[in-house]
């Protein structure tokens, strides 16, 4: 959070610079258990990701792999899934099959599938 100070102070017109520090935030506040915080901040970051560089950048997908994670952290398994199924393909086009963040995408997805409870065959092979 002073790193967000700081940021806030010194470099406010630079908005880039305040969503890698709002994202770095939601790891932050997750971590301490602030999960509802984090989870309210990674949408926000998220949204003004889209906004600002559109669903096909790589700082959107990775900031929308940030928040499928916190999604996922909440067990909100069907909205983590509903999400992540949307930003997949646009990561898969994008950025490649073979990406770090692709394949972390393919991963919160999985997580999705099989953890949630009354989880199915089709699920698991998905």
């Amino acid at each position: 959070e002073a790193c967000l100070a700081l940021r806030r102070r010194y470099w406010s017109h630079e908005e880039e610079y305040m969503l890698d520090a709002q994202d770095s935030l939601t790891g932050c506040l997750h971590a301490v258990g602030r999960r509802d915080d984090a989870l309210v901040l990674a949408r926000n970051v998220h949204a003004r990701w889209v906004s600002k560089l559109g669903v096909s950048h790589k700082r959107t997908i990775g900031s929308g792999s940030n928040l499928a994670r916190m999604i996922l952290f909440q067990g909100l398994w069907d909205e983590g899934k509903t999400f992540v199924r949307g930003l997949l393909p646009t990561a898969r086009r994008t950025l490649g099959s073979d990406h770090e963040l692709t394949l972390t995408l393919a991963q919160h997805l999985s997580a999705a599938l099989q953890a949630k409870p009354g989880c199915t065959r089709d699920d698991v092979l998905e």
